[in-house]
């Protein structure tokens, strides 16, 4: 399309009606793609040029945390909120990325020798750019402008967005899906997620080598929703391989209410090593696994599956651990929060909310919270208490998400009781959090689209 016609937030919006379920989402999405073609007419670039609007959404996770690396499960939805970019072909190698609501842009070429700056936002746009040039040689630019509605740094993945963003901004112009390494490695939406995890994690992808990545290791379930989620359902997944074991209706008459606590949880710094050390343990569990049993597994979910005297024969290894970087007990601890909640709680939780049995579905989902606070142990007070003001206002579950250290909490509430909900929690949580309350955002959102380009 003509990156004029974006400035018609009216027509827009109509080519937008049917991909999202909340009434107003169309027309917000259709604002901030003006405001994105805005930014690239004031660089210069002609109305008449041809561009591409991208929508990619953010996530939430209800349930799985810290599971995929692992290779656990998940259950995660998409978000009606996310990245509205716009994308303009150059005919050169140089990118050009225009973050519009900080004001703020990063210029690179598209080259393996790239220097990527850590602890700003250009680092994860950037390491995309860095890998996609060693993995697929010369690339053509682009310019790119992007605005969000998400909270940034909230735990729902805008750093994902962002990296999966621009993937697509450069994978259509550069052809990659034709170019034969991408098909020999990358055949579906799934595949593409975990290669995407890797561009983050740094780790390489078959044959298409691993680079620096932004500096956590995770997996793929961030990108997994961004890239493979249906509107109005929740999708469960299992990872390393990724793939989809079924989808969930959100109930009628429900959505989901979320709460950005006002601490955020940015993966640098503190928060970056605490969030390491959870992934750090997990590798340290698999390989104490495999020197003591002389075994090959390389996932603890793996691990698990083994043999039916795995999970004890684990524990016994684990508790005779007497030096290394982690304490046995530190090891146990975490053994037995991925235990839980990928295979106690994951599944039954699904189960629960299929048939509409919200007590139950409740029940798993405070388990789930509790063993995050108790064992996984990556809470903040903040998120702990937004939790359970939750359940007090009347949510049919509640619980905190993402890589934790900060962040938000998802409730399932009724649609009717939104407006009061809504208004009980954030009182609930300014009567208790002062100071953080005036950064904390509140909002109603369904189960959003995948990323999506506007008229594909």
């Amino acid at each position: 399309m003509k990156l004029a016609a974006l400035l018609d937030a009216e027509a827009v919006a109509a080519q937008l009606a049917g991909r999202f379920v909340g009434a107003d989402a169309a027309e917000q999405k259709a604002a901030l793609f003006a405001g994105s073609a805005r930014a690239l007419l004031a660089t210069g670039i002609d109305a008449g040029a041809e561009a591409r609007a991208l929508f990619v959404p953010g996530r939430v996770e209800v349930l799985g945390k810290h599971t995929d690396y692992a290779g656990g499960r998940s259950i995660v939805a998409a978000l009606e909120r996310g990245f509205c970019m716009v994308v303009h072909s150059r005919a050169d190698a140089r990118v050009r990325i225009h973050a519009v609501d900080r004001r703020e842009s990063a210029d690179c070429e598209c080259t393996p020798e790239l220097e990527v700056p850590h602890g700003t936002w250009a680092n994860y746009p950037l390491t995309v750019v860095r890998r996609l040039a060693r993995n697929f040689g010369e690339l053509q630019g682009a310019d790119i402008a992007f605005q969000s509605d998400l909270p940034q740094a909230a735990g729902m993945s805008s750093s994902s967005a962002l990296m999966v963003g621009t993937f697509l901004a450069l994978e259509a112009p550069n052809k990659l899906a034709e170019r034969e390494i991408y098909r020999h490695h990358i055949g579906d939406e799934l595949e593409l997620a975990a290669y995407l995890g890797t561009v983050e994690n740094g780790q390489s992808f078959g044959e298409l080598a691993g680079d620096r990545g932004v500096g956590t290791f995770g997996g793929s379930e961030d990108h997994t929703a961004i890239l493979c989620s249906q509107a109005g359902q929740l999708g469960q997944f299992a990872y390393c391989p990724a793939r989809i074991e079924r989808r969930i209706g959100v109930p009628d008459g429900y959505a989901l209410a979320l709460g950005f606590s006002g601490v955020v949880a940015e993966k640098t710094g503190a928060a970056q090593a605490l969030y390491n050390r959870a992934a750090g343990l997990v590798t340290a569990i698999v390989e104490t696994w495999r020197e003591e049993t002389g075994r090959d597994e390389v996932y603890l979910a793996d691990v698990l599956a083994s043999g039916p005297e795995a999970a004890a024969t684990l524990r016994g290894v684990l508790a005779g651990v007497q030096d290394g970087p982690f304490a046995a007990a530190d090891l146990i601890r975490r053994l037995e929060h991925f235990a839980c909640e990928n295979g106690e709680i994951v599944g039954p939780a699904g189960d629960a909310l299929s048939r509409g049995d919200f007590e139950v579905f409740g029940q798993l989902v405070d388990r789930s919270q509790a063993l995050t606070s108790d064992l996984l142990q990556n809470q903040v007070p903040q998120t702990v208490a937004l939790a359970t003001q939750a359940r007090a206002a009347g949510a049919m579950a509640a619980s905190a998400f993402g890589a934790g250290f900060g962040g938000s909490v998802w409730a399932l509430i009724e649609m009717g009781e939104a407006g009061r909900f809504l208004t009980a929690w954030r009182a609930a949580y300014a009567m208790a959090f002062s100071d953080e309350a005036t950064r904390a955002d509140f909002f109603l959102t369904q189960a959003g689209p995948a990323a999506f380009a506007l008229g594909e």
